[in-house]
């Protein structure tokens, strides 16, 4: 089984554009990404997926593989997709390609095994998501955490913005197992390919997230469950501060 890894990255982010570029501790945000990305010892192949130039001309110059996209994709898990088609490794359909979103600089390497796990080890898992718990009231309550709602088995349901599942203000407790999505998708290539030849759905319109697509036609993904761990996305330039405070006590930081 082959397990490439693609990370999506454009300049016209809405809040934030140029985010995928910016600096953070000196480095480029996608700097991070990749340089923690590629610890994963287990890759057939690492490569970002953009429309842009800037980010095209970047790679290049560490040496980074990139592939270039359509510039019409507004959803993520499509530019993954064609990037796989052109990524250069020969996927059969029960190999794993695994979204790595851009925006997360303080990912670790075995966040992206957990990811694959489940995949790895039962044959009727064709998709995942990587799951983390929340801890505090103010990150359930933040419409950029989206929130999982997923059955006994750990089949995801639904995933929103919204509090889910309910609980009053001020009533927040750990004890209620919230997860929200950390940014690592995993899915077998015929899976992702099934996903692409759907049309944007209702759902994921709503939500702006990709993988209410696959539930609005009857589909899909199971939770890659992960502790805690003091990890921020950037979802706007605010949160470059908190990113920058957290990430110098990162055991990773300073290795790469």
């Amino acid at each position: 089984m082959k397990i490439i890894g693609i990370i999506p990255a454009r300049m016209a982010a809405s809040r934030f554009p140029g985010k995928p570029l910016h600096p953070i501790l000196g480095r480029p945000m996608v700097e991070h990404v990749y340089e923690r990305a590629r610890m994963f010892p287990r890759w057939d192949a690492l490569l970002f997926a953009t429309c842009d130039r800037e980010i095209e001309e970047y790679c290049q110059s560490r040496g980074y593989p990139v592939v270039m996209t359509a510039d019409t994709h507004t959803r993520a898990l499509d530019r993954v997709a064609e990037a796989a088609e052109k990524c250069g490794v020969a996927l059969t359909g029960d190999d794993l390609v695994l979204n790595v979103q851009g925006d997360e600089p303080m990912m670790h390497p075995d966040m992206i095994a957990a990811t694959a796990r489940p995949m790895e080890e039962h044959a009727h898992i064709h998709g995942t998501m990587l799951a983390m718990h929340i801890v505090d009231e103010e990150q359930f309550r933040n419409p950029d955490a989206l929130k999982i709602v997923h059955d006994l088995s750990g089949r995801v349901l639904y995933t929103s913005r919204a509090p889910v599942p309910y609980c009053k203000p001020g009533a927040f407790s750990p004890d209620l197992k919230v997860q929200r999505i950390y940014g690592i998708f995993g899915f077998r290539w015929h899976f992702l390919k099934l996903f692409t030849s759907l049309s944007p759905s209702p759902l994921e319109l709503n939500e702006a997230c990709d993988s209410n697509r696959l539930y609005d036609y009857g589909f899909h993904q199971y939770i890659a469950p992960y502790p805690h761990r003091p990890s921020f996305s950037v979802d706007s330039p605010a949160d470059i501060g908190r990113v920058e405070a957290h990430m110098e006590a990162d055991p990773l930081w300073g290795t790469y």
